[in-house]
């Protein structure tokens, strides 16, 4: 088990000294939210906001509620289907390319036109997103093998949206809660030799950080989230900072915005 690293204690404290202290740097986009849910989208960019020292954070919102919330500045609407949940891929793929890093964060309602312009987005886009909580279920209707090719796009999923992902691709491996962590580290060391994209985890009390085959694992109780308020946002957004101000660095930075406190 050469490939599993299991951390107790922060090894890669050294990158917090690259989070800039004097002038703010970075765009970032938060994409989220459908007509009547919005909350988590809103919040999770006020937390970077406060959080971290970026230069712009954008919200990006379906147009379904252009009417609902008050002009204030970096607030994007795009362009919405019946149900309220965003419905062009162009526009997605121009908010995540004019951005140095997007974070997806959900609520995006299940539907085929939103999973095909998510999908779209994902495959064509060429700057750095991560991806989370209900998103994910949509990558796996609509181009699941192209989008899992991005070697620049984190997937952070508990592992039964891996499991879906893994039925999606029809790989050789059925996910099951009740396997041990070492059953599960070994599957996610060979799918992450067979794809290049990176995988954040949760199961049984622990966070698992995998790429290239390596895997990193993390106690839950080491972040000071809950299994319940890992999902609130402000995890993935700390991840995805730290993976702005250490680009190259996906393990070491996961691990560090995970523990950060």
């Amino acid at each position: 088990m050469d490939f599993l690293k299991k951390i107790t204690d922060n090894p890669y404290q050294d990158l917090y000294w690259n989070i800039p202290e004097e002038q703010k740097r970075g765009t970032v986009s938060v994409i989220g939210g459908n007509g009547l849910n919005f909350r988590t989208t809103i919040k999770t960019a006020e937390f970077l906001t406060d959080r971290f020292p970026i230069k712009d954070v954008r919200v990006v919102l379906p147009d379904t509620l252009k009417s609902k919330l008050p002009p204030v500045e970096n607030l994007i609407f795009l362009k919405t289907t019946d149900v309220g949940s965003f419905a062009s891929s162009s526009e997605l793929n121009s908010i995540i390319d004019n951005a140095d890093f997007s974070l997806i964060l959900g609520d995006l309602s299940k539907n085929s036109i939103t999973a095909k312009a998510l999908a779209e987005a994902l495959t064509e886009s060429k700057k750095p997103v991560l991806i989370t909580r209900d998103a994910i279920d949509l990558i796996a209707e609509v181009k699941p093998e192209q989008i899992l090719m991005r070697n620049d796009l984190i997937i952070f999923g508990s592992l039964v949206q891996w499991q879906k992902i893994f039925k999606s691709i029809y790989y050789p491996k059925i996910l099951m809660p009740s396997e041990s962590l070492m059953q599960v580290a070994e599957a996610f060391h060979k799918f992450c030799l067979s794809y290049p994209v990176q995988a954040i985890l949760l199961h049984g009390g622990q966070i698992l950080i995998c790429k290239n085959g390596n895997v990193e694992v993390v106690p839950l109780a080491k972040s000071g989230y809950s299994p319940l308020t890992i999902w609130s946002g402000e995890m993935a957004g700390k991840i995805m900072a730290l993976n702005l101000y250490n680009p190259d660095k996906f393990i070491e930075a996961s691990v560090a915005g995970i523990m950060l406190k």
